[in-house]
């Protein structure tokens, strides 16, 4: 038997909480996740798959059924996060948090160049910081046009993950231009302000 988590009229985290609870709570076997929002549903999905899950969905009149198969998915869950979570505090690499597109308060303009100069800097200095999470208008540094994208390319490349949150570029409209990272949800973000890695904001 399939067991169904009703998260119809939730907010995100919320179906996302739910849906690892649920997981949680079996060695094996498939849960069905509802929703009635495209946020959710891509929210709800990205967490299953990032997690080594298989996703499988459908949508009838507006709702969605993610039915999620646990521990048969592609990609399994990364090894770094748990290799970093049994490094002492000072060994392990900071984690960005931006939440907004300038630095710093006062001149706009100013606050761009600062911006770009800052992740120029992270691009260069070593190491490499460990996660780069984008909010509110930061997610405008990870879309098309933004002056500081080669910047995040050579993080990437060295490790850094990039994550933009995924309620941020809807409501700006930039889910399809996201050309930077991977678009994530409040409860992975949580987690990575959570862990045991120095935070560090910048907004």
């Amino acid at each position: 038997m399939v067991k169904e988590i009703d998260c119809r009229g939730l907010n995100c985290p919320q179906p996302v909480i739910n849906t690892k609870k649920a997981l949680d709570e079996i060695s094996t076997g498939r849960i069905t996740t509802i929703v009635d929002n495209p946020v959710a549903h891509k929210n709800v999905s990205l967490f299953a798959r990032n997690s080594g899950h298989q996703v499988e969905d459908k949508e009838e009149n507006g709702v969605f059924y993610i039915s999620i198969t646990k521990g048969s998915g592609e990609n399994p869950p990364s090894e770094q996060t748990e290799t970093e979570q049994t490094l002492p505090v000072a060994a392990q690499k900071p984690v960005y948090l931006i939440s907004s597109n300038c630095f710093g308060q006062g001149s706009p303009d100013l606050g761009t160049v600062l911006m770009k100069s800052l992740m120029l800097t992270l691009a260069e200095s070593d190491p490499a910081p460990g996660a780069l999470i984008f909010l509110n208008t930061g997610v405008y540094l990870a879309a098309e046009g933004s002056d500081v994208l080669p910047y995040l390319s050579k993080l990437s490349e060295r490790g850094t993950s990039i994550m933009a949150c995924g309620t941020c570029l809807d409501y700006y409209q930039l889910r399809e231009k996201l050309a930077a990272g991977q678009i994530s949800n409040m409860y992975e973000i949580n987690s990575k302000l959570t862990g045991s890695s120095k935070v560090i904001t910048v907004s």
